[in-house]
């Protein structure tokens, strides 16, 4: 969404025996913050901490954030360079920057993932790029001051607000043939829009009405209306379709609107100049960014009240949560030699090295576990700064001299940033 015309964007030890199993790898939530000064603050939820700030050289002033529906990847627009960066959200980093039309504002991703929907501000038009290709295959005309934007949950629409002055409208565009279809009369200068997780509704932000607008989206009517704080920017739903979050950036203050009445229950005061929110995907908390205050406020959706403040980057405009999954890793098992003992064997530098798959970057200080093919254990080791895992192993005589012969298995169970990885090493007599 555009902020008013003042604030306008310018610019992750060797052992005789194996380590227990680990449980299965369940990824994290996290929030990307766009800040308008600069880089996306990225927020582990789980710790309420900054855990990196992700830097595009190409991009300048990010704008909004969107996560695709798998988490594998996120979008922000950048509104000085005119361009959409695409960050592979389980490494945090950037995959591209794709040009895209002037002063691009909101991102939205289709259900399916296929597809990316950019409003450009200035253009007033939606720049329509192919996830699969990361290039624009489309630009729709949809009319002045294209702003927010929202994909349908079958994917067969896509609805684009117009941030101009007095009655405000919402552009729908058939994402089949790529054109407006209708047009829906809203509120004064429609700025943010969300849709309900059944489908059903799309509800739309009225910055100049100080309301927000309910859409059913089978009649595409406007039908209902509430409403919230002065100067409102940004909303979020609940999961179960019932609560939305408005952000009221004249009021520092967050609206709690009772979707089923249209009614507002509560203020919430968070920081200077709220402008997106965004919730968990549990709908526990939610995630205000505070403009002026360059903080994200976290609201215990439970209680209603602020549990916590986080800094992020300069002026946080857009932001938004989502289930990342574990990177793919990739463990390298190298060659180890035998020596016979009196009693038994010794099997010297057996060694493995675990990088990102997708960066090849490596990963230390994780445990990798030697074991023979037939799950004899030989030794454990913590991958160093390199990626390295190296450790020596005794053998009983039992394990067997043919056994050893067939070579080794290292294996990485993985964790909540890498998945597990294993492969197959090499044993020679010396």
């Amino acid at each position: 969404m555009r902020l008013r015309p003042l604030v306008m964007a310018v610019a992750v030890t060797s052992a005789l025996v194996v380590t227990p199993a680990q449980a299965a790898p369940a990824g994290r939530v996290l929030g990307y913050v766009a800040n308008n000064g600069g880089g996306v603050s990225v927020i582990d939820t789980a710790t309420n901490a900054v855990s990196t700030t992700i830097a595009d050289s190409g991009g300048n002033s990010p704008y909004m954030a969107a996560v695709a529906f798998d988490g594998t990847r996120g979008y922000v627009t950048n509104s000085v360079q005119n361009t959409l960066t695409v960050i592979d959200t389980p490494t945090n980093t950037v995959d591209k920057s794709i040009p895209v039309g002037l002063h691009p504002a909101g991102v939205a991703v289709a259900p399916g993932g296929g597809f990316a929907y950019v409003t450009n501000y200035l253009d007033g038009t939606v720049s329509v790029v192919d996830t699969a290709t990361l290039a624009v295959t489309a630009t729709v005309t949809v009319g002045s001051n294209a702003d927010g934007v929202v994909v349908t949950k079958d994917g067969s629409a896509v609805y684009v607000t117009h941030d101009t002055p007095g009655p405000g409208k919402v552009s729908v565009i058939d994402t089949t043939s790529n054109t407006v279809v209708s047009t829906i009369g809203v509120g004064n200068a429609a700025t943010a829009i969300a849709a309900s997780a059944d489908g059903t509704r799309m509800y739309v932000v009225n910055k100049g009405s100080d309301s927000v607008s309910a859409i059913d989206v089978a009649s595409r009517t406007v039908v209902g209306t509430a409403a919230v704080g002065f100067t409102p920017h940004g909303i979020a739903l609940t999961p179960n379709g019932t609560r939305a979050y408005v952000t009221n950036s004249e009021f520092d203050s967050v609206s709690v609107v009772d979707l089923t009445t249209m009614t507002e229950l509560r203020k919430i005061v968070v920081g200077d100049r709220p402008i997106s929110v965004a919730l968990t995907p549990d709908g526990a908390s939610a995630y205000v960014t505070n403009f002026n205050s360059n903080t994200v406020s976290v609201i215990d959706t439970a209680s209603g009240t602020v549990t916590g403040t986080i800094a992020v980057g300069q002026r946080p405009v857009g932001i938004a949560v989502n289930f990342v999954p574990p990177a793919s890793s990739k463990l390298a098992a190298g060659s180890a030699q035998l020596q016979l003992r009196l009693l038994g064997f010794t099997v010297r530098s057996l060694d493995a090295t675990l990088t990102d798959k997708h960066t090849g970057a490596p990963i230390a200080g994780q445990q990798v576990v030697f074991r023979t093919v037939k799950g004899n254990p030989l030794c454990t080791a913590t991958t160093t700064s390199s990626g390295k895992a190296t450790c020596d192993a005794q053998a009983s005589l039992l394990v067997g001299l043919a056994t050893l012969l067939q070579g080794f298995t290292a294996s990485y169970a993985g964790n909540n940033e890498h998945g597990g990885a294993s492969s197959h090493g090499y044993i020679t007599l010396l």
